[in-house]
């Protein structure tokens, strides 16, 4: 039998040689990135594959190959192998333990907010400091990334994985990072509004580390604060609101 970490040539359906190599005991099909993705337990583990056949969603694919082989770091998924399907494009990587914060196919908008089974609302929930050991944790892993000149692209709370158990975050699906500065081209970059700087959606505007800044900035709001710096919500302090305030002014030359 094939490995899905052999030099594989597949001729076949991807889901129909998923079942063939392994067990499919998780897919994640309602997907707006033009890639469906599937937990599969093979050789004795479980992996975590991405495939797509539309050209955007291989694109993207192709820029998470290039990030993952270029940056290895624990919290970043670890590539295994590639392979091409008919018209498509597939990565295989470990299986990162723990739960995605963001899961809009499971919890509406009222529910990530309050429903006590969300992860989401259970991160939230921990002591402050656990909290900022996972901001720090991400702001660590991006400088990294910075260094070696990836810019943040679709980036959310939809991209972290906590392990409730170990206290650890995991990051996922950043397979729109690309190496920059770059001028964006199009209307706007993919990504949830809530995490987007300014310049993202406007054509011909310089994407760089400033951009950068926006958007970790507003990822510290939304777990320290559920987005917003209201009393009711806010568990950070005076200085880290301030520093946050700056750094998610629409102004870039002030961030």
């Amino acid at each position: 039998m094939d490995s899905l970490t052999g030099n594989n040539i597949i001729y076949t359906d991807i889901e129909v040689y998923l079942s063939q190599v392994g067990e499919v005991f998780q897919a994640f099909r309602d997907q707006d990135s033009g890639c469906v993705s599937y937990g599969v337990w093979s050789d004795g583990k479980r992996w975590f594959v991405k495939h797509s056949q539309e050209p955007r969603g291989i694109a993207s694919l192709k820029w998470a190959e290039h990030l993952y082989t270029t940056m290895q770091h624990p919290v970043l998924p670890h590539l295994r192998n590639t392979f091409q399907t008919p018209g498509g494009f597939t990565l295989v990587l470990d299986w990162q333990p723990g739960e995605v914060l963001y899961d809009y196919t499971k919890y509406s908008p009222e529910q990530r907010r309050s429903d006590p089974t969300c992860p989401h609302v259970r991160f939230r929930s921990l002591p402050v400091s656990e909290i900022l050991a996972g901001i720090d944790t991400i702001y660590n892993v991006h400088l990294l990334l910075a260094e070696a000149g990836f810019i943040a692209v679709d980036f959310y709370d939809g991209c972290i994985i906590y392990d409730f158990e170990q206290a650890q975050v995991y990051l996922c699906d950043l397979d729109e990072y690309r190496s920059g500065p770059f001028i964006l081209e199009a209307d706007r970059l993919p990504g949830s509004q809530r995490f987007m700087a300014p310049e993202e959606f406007q054509r011909g505007a310089l994407i760089d580390q400033v951009t950068n800044v926006f958007t970790l900035g507003r990822t510290a709001i939304e777990l320290l604060g559920d987005g917003s710096f209201s009393p009711e919500a806010w568990k950070g302090s005076a200085a880290m609101q301030e520093v946050l305030l700056r750094a998610t002014n629409f102004e870039r030359i002030t961030r």
